[in-house]
């Protein structure tokens, strides 16, 4: 899911490759010239399917799973690939891009995730692709990365019972992607990777049996620390991000 562009489309070439069959998603899959093009390379390896995870027509929703488990008859991973990003300081926020971020960063994982488990055998590896943003909230970002967290503790709140019914969920958080969502920042990005060397990194961690893919180890680090460092510490650290106001005469 979200595999028109970036990290997802990048997974998508690297698993045809290695003769997986593979359903990609994204709201205008069905008509994205990339993905018609590889379709046309691996006509019996990939299915196109269009789906907005921002739709929360419950029956509709059941329909895009239905078709998904008619494309090759059963689905074993399920990856979460879906994110929208827009930083915002007080002054610019616009209450539907937060609706538009919650929706994509949080709930709509949370409806597949309902959908799937209707189903009589839903997938048995669960793969969500969170953020490093998740482990703390930093200056303009709020709106990405409070539904990113609310991602995360939703995954360690459900990981010991999914592991009951014999599903493997693993989060990636990763850092800096060259992508059109981080074109939107106007800072030097520690770490930035392009879409390839992400979806290599993921790739390598894909079957294993961690819980949690962290990288790259710079970014990481330095969130993990300010993640557990006392609150008033944390907080004068990012506090140091902030812009300085400009004020006209």
């Amino acid at each position: 899911m979200g595999a028109s562009e970036g990290i997802g489309f990048e997974l998508v070439k690297r698993w045809l490759d290695k003769g997986w069959q593979v359903i990609a998603s994204s709201r205008h899959a069905q008509n994205h010239s990339a993905l018609l093009t590889l379709q046309a390379q691996f006509p019996q390896q990939l299915a196109l399917l269009d789906c907005d995870v921002s739709d929360n027509d419950l029956t509709k929703l059941t329909q895009v799973v239905q078709q998904a488990y008619q494309c090759f008859g059963r689905i074993d991973l399920w990856f979460y690939n879906v994110g929208s990003y827009q930083p915002m300081t007080l002054a610019q926020m616009q209450l539907d891009a937060f609706e538009s971020m919650t929706q994509s960063n949080y709930l709509g994982a949370v409806r597949f995730m309902h959908a799937l488990l209707q189903q009589p055998e839903p997938p048995k590896y669960w793969r969500w692709n969170i953020s490093l943003a998740s482990d703390f909230g930093l200056p303009y970002g709020g709106g990405y990365s409070a539904p990113k967290a609310a991602l995360m503790n939703l995954a360690e709140s459900l990981q010991p019972e999914l592991a009951q019914h014999n599903i493997h969920l693993q989060v990636i958080n990763h850092g800096f992607v060259k992508t059109r969502l981080t074109a939107k920042n106007d800072f030097p990005m520690m770490g930035l990777m392009t879409p390839e060397q992400a979806a290599l990194k993921i790739d390598q961690a894909l079957l294993s049996n961690r819980f949690e893919v962290r990288f790259p180890f710079s970014l990481s680090t330095v969130l993990g620390i300010i993640k557990r460092l006392p609150k008033s510490w944390a907080l004068a650290i990012t506090r140091k991000l902030l812009k300085q106001e400009t004020h006209s005469e």
